[in-house]
């Protein structure tokens, strides 16, 4: 008799006639009603600017992709020998926000001065401004070989495959050693820049 001891009722749709009208089947479990006269899930339409890239990924020549990120690359080369970022001062132009407020080096502070090293030549100072950046660097360039030369040349490199283990252990080593680096004691004082 009391409504405490009595199961509850399945919910019912408000709108059964929703499916008819809108000429989809609902789907239904056994003997139980179509879920609320919602239509079944599809998949949404690419907007007009998704549809056209696809379009030109399917489109374009194999050797385009590889070329475009060569072009960006070399974009940000010429970048770091324009501005010359070991000359720079702290509040020089391209500056970090975050050390430029706080005082504290970023994950990234430092990986430019990193590049403008490596591409002269200097392997200790590039590693001194940023460690991990120029750990990086090697693998990075070696799968932008690999992934080109077989887009483009069919050249049977092998492919270095980056496991979700592998991404989290490197964004983990990261993220202790852009804490190390703002600890104000010997030796992670000396990563500071």
């Amino acid at each position: 008799m009391s409504s405490a001891t009595e199961p509850a009722a399945p919910w019912q749709p408000d709108a059964p006639h929703l499916a008819s009208e809108q000429g989809t089947q609902l789907p239904t479990q056994g003997n139980a009603q179509p879920w609320a006269g919602y239509p079944p899930y599809q998949e949404p339409r690419q907007d007009r600017f998704t549809r056209f890239l696809v379009r030109k990924w399917h489109t374009s020549p194999l050797w385009v992709a590889p070329v475009a990120t060569l072009v960006c690359m070399a974009g940000a080369v010429g970048y770091t020998f324009a501005t010359h970022p070991t000359e720079a001062n702290a509040g020089a132009p391209p500056s970090c926000l975050l050390k430029y407020t706080t005082g504290f080096d970023c994950p990234g502070c430092g990986g430019t001065r990193a590049a403008w090293f490596l591409l002269n030549g200097d392997l200790p100072a590039a590693a001194r401004h940023h460690l991990l950046f120029v750990f990086a660097v090697p693998f990075l360039l070696y799968m932008y070989v690999a992934w080109a030369g077989k887009r483009l040349f069919d050249w049977r490199l092998p492919q270095l495959t980056l496991s979700p283990v592998v991404i989290g252990v490197f964004v983990a080593a990261w993220g202790v050693f852009s804490v190390l680096r703002n600890l104000p004691w010997a030796p992670f004082a000396d990563f500071y820049v």
